[in-house]
């Protein structure tokens, strides 16, 4: 596996942003400040006193300091922010793929919190959870009134401890409550399975399990279907928010056997990278198919600008996300840390997606039921304000429909897909032509 890298990619879009802390405080190079700089930190500093001492409340002394850093940070771009040391923590968790918590993934529904299901043998299986209950109470307090993330970090802790939920259950007369004890939750950042004669494989995000999680899956899948009846993999990254930069790399080298994978710029050129792919192919050169749409941001982009101009795979879907910056994680003094846009990252062809996204070579709309219809569902970055304006970025800016459904057999992109491996849909785009792809 390559070495962990001290860069990140941070996901934007379909719930909280996929981060990471990096392993070491990078180098930092910055010009002298003038006397004008330091006259407008005088200011500064006269106007915190005077707001401490004169306004009309007592104001709490961190949070001015912590809303005014955010404020600098947040007028550079929208991926640009301080950490305080819980949110650090946070971050950390989500990057491990790893947690004390309860075991079931959950949604929002009528201001209650909604069991889609309890993972299996997890503490919440055991304690009797099951998917369709709604969490009415957590430790007494009512769920109403809190936000689905306020709920989700109630619900994690530390490991061994135990935590009380009420519950309602359709058919049941009274509240049902259960005694959960936590324990270490593993997320699985790779989910598969057999679609007959072929391979599925989404990707949820790119945390430290996902490679390993990629990996096991292909072994797994290609087991049960058989080597020689298996008629390719596809692998979906839509709505998959981003994360680490090492496992985009990871990913994208599993179908790779040579090339560059991804650059990045920053802006001294010295800072400049690239990473390159290994020999080996864990699929030995079956093809794949890329699902990307409007919800595939960051390192999903990476690995799917990286399979396409290699003429790895198919790419199909609608146009990505469109995030093409680099954030760093810079630690800091109490636990916080400084996350801060220092490159932005270009595909193998030499191609910056920032504000554009990665145009799929087939265009596959999915069809919205009908109280979506009507809404405009469409996400982008060049639709956040302070965006970092992108070499390709157009009028009609990146991004497209974030929606998948939950049944794949009202799944229109991966029903395309699944057709085109099985030669029952042709298309001039697959497979693709090996001899078009990139020199780099």
């Amino acid at each position: 596996m390559l070495r962990k890298l001290s860069l990140l990619f941070a996901g934007v879009l379909v719930g909280a942003g996929m981060t990471a802390l990096v392993a070491g405080q990078p180098m930092i190079s910055a010009n002298a400040a003038g006397n004008d700089t330091y006259k407008n930190l005088a200011i500064f500093g006269d106007i915190f006193e005077r707001v401490r001492s004169n306004y009309v409340e007592e104001p709490n002394d961190s949070d001015l300091v912590e809303n005014a850093i955010n404020g600098m940070l947040t007028s550079l771009d929208p991926h640009s922010s301080y950490l305080n040391a819980e949110d650090a923590a946070e971050m950390r968790t989500q990057t491990r793929g790893e947690f004390g918590g309860l075991g079931i993934e959950v949604t929002m529904e009528d201001e209650l919190v909604k069991v889609i299901t309890p993972m299996f043998e997890s503490p919440a299986e055991e304690a009797g959870v099951l998917a369709g209950d709604l969490i009415s109470k957590i430790d007494g307090e009512e769920v109403r009134g809190l936000t689905l993330q306020d709920a989700v970090e109630k619900m994690r802790g530390p490991v061994n401890t135990p935590i009380v939920l009420e519950l309602l259950r359709e058919g049941a007369d009274a509240p049902i409550e259960v005694t959960i004890v936590r324990e270490i939750i593993t997320v699985q950042a790779v989910k598969t399975r057999v679609e007959d004669d072929v391979a599925y494989l989404r990707v949820v995000s790119f945390t430290e399990q996902t490679y390993d999680d990629l990996a096991e899956g292909i072994e797994k899948m290609t087991e049960e279907i058989g080597e020689d009846k298996l008629k390719g993999y596809v692998l979906d990254l839509r709505l998959n928010p981003g994360g680490l930069l090492d496992q985009a790399i990871n990913v994208s080298d599993a179908f790779l056997e040579k090339g560059v994978i991804v650059s990045t710029r920053g802006r001294d050129d010295r800072d400049s990278r690239r990473f390159s792919a290994r020999a080996g192919d864990l699929i030995n050169g079956k093809p794949v198919i890329v699902l990307i749409n409007g919800g595939s941001a960051s390192a999903s982009e990476i690995v799917a600008g990286a399979l396409q101009d290699h003429r790895r795979a198919t790419v199909l879907g609608t146009q990505s996300f469109g995030k093409g910056s680099v954030q760093t994680i810079i630690p800091l003094g109490e636990g916080g840390a400084l996350r801060l846009t220092t490159a932005l990252y270009y595909t193998p062809s030499g191609i910056s997606i920032q504000g554009k996204g990665i145009t799929p070579d087939i265009t596959v709309d999915q069809t919205l039921p009908e109280e979506l219809q009507g809404r405009d569902l469409s996400r982008g970055e060049s639709d956040l304000r302070g965006h970092i304006t992108g070499e390709k970025e157009d009028e009609e800016g990146s991004g497209s429909v974030a929606y998948v459904p939950q049944d794949p057999k009202e799944d229109d992109q991966l029903t395309y897909a699944l057709e085109l491996l099985r030669g029952e849909r042709t298309n001039e785009a697959f497979p693709p032509d090996p001899n078009k792809a990139t020199s780099n």
